[in-house]
């Protein structure tokens, strides 16, 4: 008898269970091999050989050897890539992959139920809600918020920011007067955000920033008033609590203050920072963060996870919900459903009406770990930067012709040698960027670079920007053994 037509995409169990073995022997060797293996593979022209020999042709019939000969080609192909799990990996703002998360990632993808209307799986949508509710409760936000999981930071970022038009605008607002607020540090997905929501890219401004490189409540006030009085229509700030550059956290109680008197949505871009708010010291250095209305934050950073698991807080969840409730005669099969008790939808509270058990990638972590270890590990992060910031002081001292551009404020450090007097701005960027490139060639630790401003000139005068090393402590496998080695590595290509 021949097999029903398209029997071949199911495979018996003990076929799986053996490619399952397989892949698991992949990826925990390269767990195991973290520890030893090189803080960054192969990238550039050579990164790009390594891919164009793995690149097959899609054929109509498996490909002879099976899983045995793609094996192979996925250990290579992750090796021509930022080594991103490694302790070493301090480039960026890390994203740690924890080995629990992947199960739940299994799981949700094997089971493959849809969470899009928790009619459809209200067992799974109350999991993930109950995690969101948890979340929410420590930011300080109270039971009338919501959460949403998205994507990322950036999905994050734009859902805010068309809550935000939507609450302060209603339908068919005035979208080209409605003014933006933020730093000159945002990051760049605010900008996308709001074109994307249909907002002109020109009507965001770049307020100033302070000596620490935070937004500055006078600077925003004024800029307010100005735009007011010229008949433009202020409607959203948005604050970082970490930004990508140096982990800044700007005055959060400060601008609350201004948004709850001027009438503005306050957003809190704390895609990086905000999971400290876990642990006792992150909470004081994040004071006022419960006061926003919307908070962006990615468990994806500081919580561990793999990439791709980003997370909204809105403290008014009815402005959320109204921005994004949407009939539609399609789904009106759940309606007939007995619905009272159900946990919330997430399609009613975002764009995406399609969606896995999303909830599963933080439920099943908390549950086996216990939220215990996490603020733990959080703690350990500002407490391995303000070590990484202490030996850098060390080297200062100990004569390397170094600035450090601020004590750090949450888990990122920023550096760079210091500005030999009468040499040229470009020269100064290239001898940094040789720096950063001798001590990534060490292989043991890998670090990032940005612009950061210069320290102002002779009456203040603003002195431009230069080229600045970086480091981000956030890897749950990054403990005090890689930042001694860290510190080793900048002292020794100091001196090349």
């Amino acid at each position: 008898m021949s097999l029903p037509e398209g029997a071949e995409l199911e495979p018996d169990r003990a076929t799986l269970e053996g490619w399952l073995g397989q892949l698991a022997t992949l990826g925990f060797d390269a767990v195991e091999q973290t520890a030893t293996a090189p803080a960054v593979g192969t990238l550039g022209a050579a990164g790009n050989a390594i891919a164009a020999t793995l690149s097959r042709a899609i054929g109509e019939a498996p490909i002879e050897g099976g899983l045995a000969t793609l094996v192979p080609i996925l250990r290579r192909a992750a090796e021509a890539s930022l080594n991103t799990i490694g302790p070493g990996y301090l480039a960026y703002v890390p994203g740690g992959g924890l080995p629990t998360a992947a199960l739940a990632e299994f799981i949700s993808t094997l089971l493959n139920r849809y969470t899009g209307l928790a009619a459809a799986a209200p067992a799974l949508c109350r999991l993930e809600a109950d995690v969101l509710a948890w979340l929410a409760a420590e930011f300080g936000l109270p039971e009338t918020a919501r959460g949403l999981l998205t994507s990322g930071g950036s999905m994050a970022n734009l859902t805010a920011i068309v809550t935000a038009r939507h609450d302060r605008l209603g339908e068919g607002g005035a979208v080209h007067r409605a003014m933006i607020y933020t730093s000159d540090q945002a990051h760049h997905s605010i900008a996308k955000a709001v074109r994307t929501a249909g907002i002109p890219l020109a009507n965001v401004r770049r307020v100033a920033t302070d000596a620490r490189l935070r937004l500055d409540p006078g600077a925003l006030q004024a800029a307010i008033e100005a735009d007011r009085g010229a008949g433009a229509l202020p409607m959203l700030v948005v604050t970082a609590a970490g930004t990508t550059n140096t982990g800044a956290v700007d005055p959060l109680d400060a601008i609350a203050d201004i948004c709850a008197e001027t009438g503005l949505w306050h957003h809190c871009d704390a895609a990086y920072g905000g999971a400290f708010v876990l642990c006792d010291e992150g909470r004081r250095r994040l004071r006022g963060i419960s006061r926003a209305d919307s908070i962006t934050f990615d468990p994806h950073k500081g919580m561990f996870l793999p990439y791709g698991t980003g997370c909204l807080l809105v403290r008014d969840g009815a402005s959320l919900r109204a921005a994004f409730d949407i009939e539609a005669p399609y789904l009106q099969d759940f309606d007939a459903l007995d619905r009272a008790g159900e946990p919330p939808s997430p399609t009613e509270y975002g764009p995406e009406l399609s969606r896995d058990p999303r909830g599963l990638r933080l439920w099943l972590p908390l549950q086996l770990h216990g939220a215990g270890a996490f603020r733990r590990a959080l703690t350990e992060k500002l407490a391995l930067a303000s070590r990484l910031h202490r030996g850098l002081l060390e080297l200062a001292e100990g004569g390397v012709p170094l600035e450090i551009v601020d004590v750090p404020q949450l888990s990122a450090v920023a550096w760079r040698f210091t500005r030999l007097p009468g040499e040229p701005r470009e020269a100064h960027d290239r001898r940094n960027a040789a720096w950063l490139a001798r001590i990534n060639a060490r292989a043991r630790v890998h670090l990032s670079s940005t612009s950061l401003p210069l320290q102002p000139g002779p009456g203040g005068a603003a002195a431009g920007a230069a080229f600045t090393l970086r480091a981000c402590v956030l890897s749950f496998r990054t403990h005090a053994p890689h930042i001694e080695a860290c510190l080793e590595d900048i002292a020794a290509s100091a001196s090349t």
